[in-house]
Protein backbone atom coordinates (compact mmCIF):
# COMPACT_ATOMS: atom_id res chain seq x y z
CA UNK A 1 0.00 0.00 0.00
CA UNK A 2 1.63 3.44 -1.00
CA UNK A 3 0.33 6.77 -0.01
CA UNK A 4 2.03 8.37 -2.34
CA UNK A 5 -0.49 9.06 -5.12
CA UNK A 6 -2.61 11.17 -2.20
CA UNK A 7 0.49 12.91 -1.21
CA UNK A 8 1.21 13.45 -5.47
CA UNK A 9 -2.72 14.21 -5.83
CA UNK A 10 -3.04 16.55 -2.35
CA UNK A 11 0.76 18.70 -2.85
CA UNK A 12 -0.48 19.08 -6.39
CA UNK A 13 -3.94 20.84 -5.86
CA UNK A 14 -1.99 23.05 -3.25
CA UNK A 15 0.02 23.86 -5.60
CA UNK A 16 -2.48 24.96 -8.33
CA UNK A 17 -4.97 26.92 -5.47
CA UNK A 18 -1.40 28.56 -4.15
CA UNK A 19 -1.46 29.91 -8.47
CA UNK A 20 -4.62 30.76 -8.57
CA UNK A 21 -4.58 32.84 -5.11
CA UNK A 22 -1.24 34.57 -6.56
CA UNK A 23 -3.02 35.71 -9.31
CA UNK A 24 -6.56 36.74 -7.50
CA UNK A 25 -3.94 38.78 -5.30
CA UNK A 26 -2.52 40.62 -8.27
CA UNK A 27 -6.13 41.26 -10.10
CA UNK A 28 -6.84 42.78 -6.39
CA UNK A 29 -3.73 45.13 -6.39
CA UNK A 30 -4.19 46.15 -9.72
CA UNK A 31 -8.32 46.36 -9.73
CA UNK A 32 -7.66 50.66 -9.55
CA UNK A 33 -4.44 50.98 -11.54
CA UNK A 34 -4.94 53.15 -14.98
CA UNK A 35 -3.33 53.94 -17.82
CA UNK A 36 -3.69 56.82 -20.54
CA UNK A 37 -3.64 54.24 -23.04
CA UNK A 38 -6.33 50.93 -23.26
CA UNK A 39 -3.94 48.84 -24.48
CA UNK A 40 -1.55 49.11 -21.80
CA UNK A 41 -4.41 48.86 -18.81
CA UNK A 42 -3.65 46.15 -16.59
CA UNK A 43 -4.85 42.57 -17.59
CA UNK A 44 -6.84 40.48 -14.88
CA UNK A 45 -4.99 37.26 -15.07
CA UNK A 46 -6.68 33.68 -14.44
CA UNK A 47 -5.07 30.69 -14.45
CA UNK A 48 -6.03 27.46 -16.67
CA UNK A 49 -5.54 24.22 -14.75
CA UNK A 50 -5.58 20.88 -16.38
CA UNK A 51 -5.47 16.83 -14.96
CA UNK A 52 -2.84 14.59 -15.78
CA UNK A 53 -4.14 11.11 -15.83
CA UNK A 54 -2.01 7.94 -15.21
CA UNK A 55 -3.62 5.41 -17.28
CA UNK A 56 -3.12 2.02 -17.17
CA UNK A 57 -4.97 -1.37 -17.94
CA UNK A 58 -6.66 -2.79 -15.26
CA UNK A 59 -7.15 -6.58 -17.19
CA UNK A 60 -3.62 -6.50 -17.87
CA UNK A 61 -2.52 -5.03 -14.55
CA UNK A 62 -4.78 -8.21 -12.50
CA UNK A 63 -2.67 -10.50 -11.06
CA UNK A 64 -3.44 -12.89 -8.21
CA UNK A 65 -6.69 -10.88 -7.37
CA UNK A 66 -5.57 -7.49 -6.81
CA UNK A 67 -4.47 -4.51 -9.04
CA UNK A 68 -0.71 -3.85 -9.58
CA UNK A 69 0.91 -0.93 -9.57
CA UNK A 70 1.49 2.55 -8.09
CA UNK A 71 -0.78 4.92 -10.13
CA UNK A 72 -4.16 3.58 -9.26
CA UNK A 73 -6.65 6.55 -9.12
CA UNK A 74 -3.69 9.30 -9.33
CA UNK A 75 -4.80 12.26 -11.43
CA UNK A 76 -2.58 15.16 -10.44
CA UNK A 77 -3.69 19.00 -11.56
CA UNK A 78 -0.95 20.96 -13.00
CA UNK A 79 -1.05 24.42 -14.13
CA UNK A 80 -1.20 24.78 -17.85
CA UNK A 81 -0.92 28.06 -18.12
CA UNK A 82 -1.64 32.11 -16.69
CA UNK A 83 -3.18 33.99 -19.12
CA UNK A 84 -4.60 37.58 -19.62
CA UNK A 85 -8.31 37.52 -19.54
CA UNK A 86 -9.44 40.98 -22.03
CA UNK A 87 -11.90 42.84 -19.56
CA UNK A 88 -13.58 44.91 -20.65
CA UNK A 89 -11.46 48.76 -19.84
CA UNK A 90 -13.67 51.25 -18.06
CA UNK A 91 -12.94 54.68 -19.63
CA UNK A 92 -13.04 57.77 -17.66
CA UNK A 93 -12.68 61.18 -17.64
CA UNK A 94 -10.16 62.70 -15.53
CA UNK A 95 -8.21 65.44 -17.26
CA UNK A 96 -5.76 66.32 -14.58
CA UNK A 97 -4.86 62.62 -14.24
CA UNK A 98 -1.23 62.80 -14.97
CA UNK A 99 -1.36 59.86 -16.82
CA UNK A 100 -4.25 61.12 -18.94
CA UNK A 101 -3.94 60.69 -22.83
CA UNK A 102 -4.44 64.05 -24.97
CA UNK A 103 -8.24 64.30 -24.68
CA UNK A 104 -8.02 63.77 -21.12
CA UNK A 105 -9.15 60.39 -20.60
CA UNK A 106 -7.56 57.25 -18.09
CA UNK A 107 -8.42 53.52 -18.97
CA UNK A 108 -8.99 51.34 -15.86
CA UNK A 109 -8.87 47.57 -15.66
CA UNK A 110 -12.28 46.52 -15.12
CA UNK A 111 -11.57 43.87 -12.60
CA UNK A 112 -14.55 43.36 -10.58
CA UNK A 113 -13.52 43.25 -6.86
CA UNK A 114 -16.65 40.88 -5.95
CA UNK A 115 -16.07 38.22 -8.58
CA UNK A 116 -12.22 38.37 -7.37
CA UNK A 117 -13.41 38.14 -3.29
CA UNK A 118 -15.38 35.21 -3.83
CA UNK A 119 -12.77 33.20 -6.17
CA UNK A 120 -9.89 34.11 -3.37
CA UNK A 121 -12.65 32.31 -0.76
CA UNK A 122 -13.50 29.50 -2.91
CA UNK A 123 -9.66 29.08 -3.77
CA UNK A 124 -9.30 29.02 0.26
CA UNK A 125 -11.43 26.26 0.87
CA UNK A 126 -10.30 24.31 -2.20
CA UNK A 127 -6.74 24.42 -0.50
CA UNK A 128 -7.76 23.70 3.24
CA UNK A 129 -9.57 20.55 1.43
CA UNK A 130 -6.21 19.68 0.11
CA UNK A 131 -4.63 19.99 3.87
CA UNK A 132 -7.02 17.79 5.45
CA UNK A 133 -6.66 15.38 3.21
CA UNK A 134 -3.01 15.23 3.95
CA UNK A 135 -4.22 15.62 7.42
CA UNK A 136 -6.27 12.21 6.84
CA UNK A 137 -3.62 10.50 5.18
CA UNK A 138 -0.91 11.18 8.24
CA UNK A 139 -3.38 9.68 10.19
CA UNK A 140 -4.04 6.59 8.25
CA UNK A 141 0.07 6.15 8.11
CA UNK A 142 0.49 6.47 12.17
CA UNK A 143 -2.40 4.16 12.94
CA UNK A 144 -0.88 1.85 10.53
CA UNK A 145 2.67 1.86 12.21
CA UNK A 146 0.53 1.33 15.46
CA UNK A 147 -0.62 -1.86 14.53
CA UNK A 148 3.47 -2.82 14.29
CA UNK A 149 3.49 -1.84 17.91
CA UNK A 150 1.02 -4.07 19.10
Amino acid sequence: MSFFGIYETAGSAMTAQTVRLNTISSNLANADSVSGDPAKVYKPLKPIFSSIYNQFDATQSLTQGRLQGSHQGIVPIRVADVIEVPSVTEERFEPDNPLSNDQGYVYYSGINVVNEMADMMSATRSFEASVEVLGNAKSMQQSLLGLWRN
